[in-house]
């Protein structure tokens, strides 16, 4: 019954660490663009409005959003945890979030935080698009997209400190190294990882 937020600033690996912790936890990967994209593909009526949003350039809405992940956390692979990425993005999501959890009786265990120094960010996801051929991934957009990230993400971090939820980890490294330290920090807390995705591991 393990319920997780992860959040990290763009390049930190966030991907790469969500699909660890599901692995090790045993719980699925709850990212809303994933949920996004199997709802357009699969024609829902939620996904028909999230397609007509995206093609016209604009930004899903709150409501719509919530609408999705709602949905999602029904599925019974949900049912007994979790693991949020990509959500929640504004404070009107985390007071969603926050009652749609306590109808259940349930609420977050923890946010894991992946902590990256913005130079070397940068600089790893420069080298990428340059072995990549991403021309158009300058360092400025690149800088920019981490700003945007800060910006938005920061006063959802205040919120997560101060409930004392927040789990901040250093995400550079190797992964195993970062994968170690989101263990210990979760650990710490009480929360073990799945007996049965060990044994398998």
């Amino acid at each position: 019954m393990t319920r997780l937020l992860i959040v990290g600033p763009p390049g930190a690996g966030k991907g790469t660490q969500a699909a660890r912790i599901t692995s090790t936890y045993g719980v699925p990967d709850v990212s809303t663009g994933d949920i996004f994209r199997a709802n357009i593909k699969n024609e829902t009526p939620l996904g028909v409005q999230v397609k007509a949003i995206i093609d016209s350039g604009d930004y899903v809405s709150d409501e719509l959003t919530n609408a999705l992940v709602k949905s999602r956390l029904e599925e019974d692979d949900a049912i007994d945890g979790f693991l949020l990425d990509g959500y929640p993005r504004t404070l009107e999501q985390v007071q969603y979030l926050d009652e749609l959890l306590a109808g259940k009786g349930q609420a977050l265990d923890a946010v894991i935080q992946l902590v990256a120094d913005q130079d070397e960010v940068v600089a790893r996801l420069r080298k990428r698009a340059i072995e990549q051929g991403r021309t158009d991934d300058t360092e400025d957009a690149i800088r920019h997209r981490q700003e945007v990230y800060a910006r938005e993400t920061s006063p959802l971090i205040a919120v997560y400190r101060d409930r004392g939820l927040l789990i901040e980890v250093d995400g550079l490294g190797e992964i195993d190294d970062v994968a170690g330290r989101i263990a210990d920090a979760l650990a710490e807390r009480g929360i073990a990882a799945n007996e049965s995705s060990v044994e398998s591991a």
